[in-house]
């Protein structure tokens, strides 16, 4: 009995780990999922480069001069002009958006929609750090969303001829990508706590989110070029983090944005009557 009452408490885990690792450990499989989707997606364009650097060019002259600036096209024949315009421009990050969006849904309006929010809550535990914790492991999993990533591009960096991009800027872009993720799972966040409903969350980050994808590519071509300055792609891909590394100010305001939002969801979150 010694033994087992010595033995038994350190086998628990902490009360404020508890729910991280619970969050982690039930959406494995969605995790898991997104990540292995986002990960093939980035392998499977990025390993287009060698036919892009041929033909790419030729190709992209065609498409009229105000689309081109949009997509950042204009040099889509060298290596970081590929992956900045096409994968880690448009198709990742649009991907990184609706992931961050999915696992945001879950941080605080999952369990409220579903009915077992009570349950959870009748452990020893704040709202604080109950929605704390779902959001650290949001920031995990898009964590681990942008290391597969990295790792994947690294690993055909040579047979795609991706090697005028060093390991270093891979891994900038990587950073920029797992602040993008974040900031909308904190925008989800935030509209859970008020909303407590998952379908709301996923229809207006989505609006939002498509909305400030536009903004980032369009605003120049209809003269309101101010505009772009408010989307999050803007912070994330406009510094060319593949060519120029890491923008202090780019993953500032990223960070910053993300925790006025995780802020506002805990306050709603605590001052909201929960269903």
């Amino acid at each position: 009995m010694t033994v087992t009452a010595a033995i038994g408490p350190k086998t628990e885990p902490a009360v404020h780990t508890v729910v991280f690792i619970k969050t982690l450990r039930d959406s494995r499989r969605a995790l898991l999922g997104w990540t292995a989707g986002i990960t093939v997606a980035t392998l499977a364009y990025a390993s287009f480069y060698p036919q892009m650097s041929a033909n790419g060019a030729a190709q992209a002259e065609n498409l009229p001069e105000g689309l081109r600036d949009a997509l950042n096209m204009d040099d889509i024949a060298s290596a970081a002009g590929y992956l900045g315009s096409t994968v880690f421009g448009m198709i990742v990050p649009l991907l990184a958006m609706f992931f961050g969006s999915a696992v945001g849904a879950r941080v605080s309006a999952a369990d409220e929609e579903s009915g077992t929010l009570d349950l959870l809550m009748a452990h020893p535990i704040t709202r604080t750090s109950f929605i704390t914790q779902r959001f650290a492991a949001l920031i995990a999993a898009a964590t681990g969303v942008g290391a597969m990533v990295l790792l994947a591009v690294l690993a055909i960096r040579g047979s795609a001829q991706l090697t005028t991009i060093s390991p270093g800027h891979f891994v900038s872009q990587c950073v920029h990508l797992i602040l993008l993720i974040v900031c909308f799972g904190a925008l989800a966040t935030v509209i859970g706590a008020v909303t407590g409903h998952r379908g709301t969350v996923l229809a207006l980050t989505a609006v939002i989110g498509v909305t400030a994808w536009a903004a980032h590519s369009f605003a120049d071509q209809i003269g309101v070029g101010w505009a772009a300055h408010l989307s999050p792609f803007h912070y994330y891909i406009d510094s060319e983090p593949l060519r120029n590394g890491i923008s202090v100010g780019g993953v500032g305001v990223l960070a910053a944005a993300s925790m006025v939002m995780f802020t506002a969801g805990n306050y709603w979150f605590n001052h909201r009557d929960l269903g």
